[in-house]
């Protein structure tokens, strides 16, 4: 843990990690919503499925944000963080991301959570 992470601002260290939970949100609702199943999954409500299978070839960018999250919040809290208040909203995020993809936002719409 570094001592001057865990003494900045709330805002400083939601800045910080943003980036971060944006590209693990991108990795993750990009193969999510490519998935040919996404529309069967997204109806039956069974959008977990396809994001714990989306999450290994994402886990480069997913361990950078954990590390990073244990640097600013103590050891520990970042795979909490990633196991619950992110898996949380992330199938809202990826919705989100499909929604803005048919509606042809350019900005993408991602959501991602922070």
């Amino acid at each position: 843990v570094d001592p001057t992470a865990l003494q900045l601002t709330a805002r400083e260290k939601n800045a910080a990690m943003r980036p971060l939970v944006e590209q693990v949100t991108e990795c993750i609702a990009g193969r999510v919503v490519g998935d040919a199943r996404y529309d069967t999954k997204a109806a039956a409500g069974t959008l977990g499925d396809l994001i714990v299978e989306s999450v290994p070839p994402c886990l480069e960018p997913v361990r950078a944000m954990i590390d990073a999250y244990d640097r600013y919040y103590g050891e520990g809290s970042g795979e909490a963080f990633f196991m619950g208040p992110y898996l949380d909203v992330l199938p809202r995020a990826v919705t989100e991301r499909r929604r803005s993809e048919n509606t042809g936002d350019a900005a993408g719409g991602a959501g991602a959570p922070h």
